[in-house]
């Protein structure tokens, strides 16, 4: 298997416990996790197309990007913030398998899979500027300040030049060794969510000191006992601008959440 398989609501609050020694992904198992844990709280939700493998969500102004992963059906497009209307849309040549997306400056960059390539596009067009090449794996992006952050599956978040792509820097998680972080959004107040696969659980991220400073148990929001073949993990986040909001959904899921964090 591989591993990268709005109309308003009333809210509704999802209380959801501490995810201990889950699948031995998020903490070691040799101690009780004591990391403070936030809860979900649904504001709304609009449809997400099921065909869409999600790999990378980005909110850039009132345009909402989403990178979808699988060889030979990797793509990148741009909506309208809700969703509703396609802008732009690229197609990966296979065999190149998408990733994570991140809007930096004048260039939107895309990350593959194991193919060692990162694409600077157009952010209007979607048109490919140029490439560039990285080691290892290619995971999740985001951009914060004039920095873009990178993960590969690992509990180490690479720091980027926003133009050439060349590394400037690493921060290694103090606790959740293992974690294979994923997905990433960059917040305005300069934490990171992260996807941790191959959880539905989210890691609120110093980056500066690679403290996790809170866990968040999504699963309830799509149970794995209801997901049918082809349904994957959790994996896109995205903050709503100007708002303590944000998009979340999964691979092949047929709903895209919007939520608030809040204290358990």
């Amino acid at each position: 298997m591989e591993r990268k398989r709005r109309a308003p609501v009333a809210a509704v609050k999802i209380v959801l416990s501490t995810a201990m020694c889950l699948a031995a992904a998020i903490t070691a198992c040799d101690r009780a996790d004591d990391t403070p844990s936030l809860r979900v709280e649904v504001i709304a939700t609009r449809p997400h197309d099921t065909q869409a493998f999600t790999e990378g969500l980005e909110i850039d102004g009132d345009t909402l990007y989403e990178s979808t992963g699988l060889s030979g059906q990797s793509y990148i497009r741009a909506t309208t913030l809700d969703g509703a209307n396609e802008l732009a849309r690229a197609e990966l040549s296979a065999p190149m398998f998408g990733e994570g997306i991140t809007a930096a400056g004048e260039l939107l960059w895309q990350l593959t899979y194991k193919d060692g390539i990162a694409i600077a596009r157009d952010p209007k067009t979607l048109a490919e500027l140029r490439r560039t090449t990285f080691d290892g794996e290619g995971w999740g992006l985001c951009t914060r300040g004039g920095r873009v952050l990178m993960s590969n599956g690992t509990d180490t978040l690479t720091f980027r030049d926003p133009k050439t792509f060349a590394p400037t820097g690493t921060i290694t998680l103090t606790s959740h060794q293992g974690s294979k972080l994923n997905e990433l959004d960059c917040a305005p107040d300069g934490s990171v969510y992260a996807n941790a696969w191959p959880t539905d659980t989210i890691l609120h991220i110093d980056p500066e000191t690679g403290a996790v400073l809170h866990t968040i148990d999504a699963s309830a929001l799509y149970p794995r006992s209801t997901r049918p073949p082809g349904a994957d993990v959790l994996n896109g986040i995205a903050t709503l601008p100007g708002t303590d909001h944000f998009l979340l959904t999964g691979k092949k899921w047929p709903t895209t959440y919007e939520v608030r964090f809040t204290p358990a």
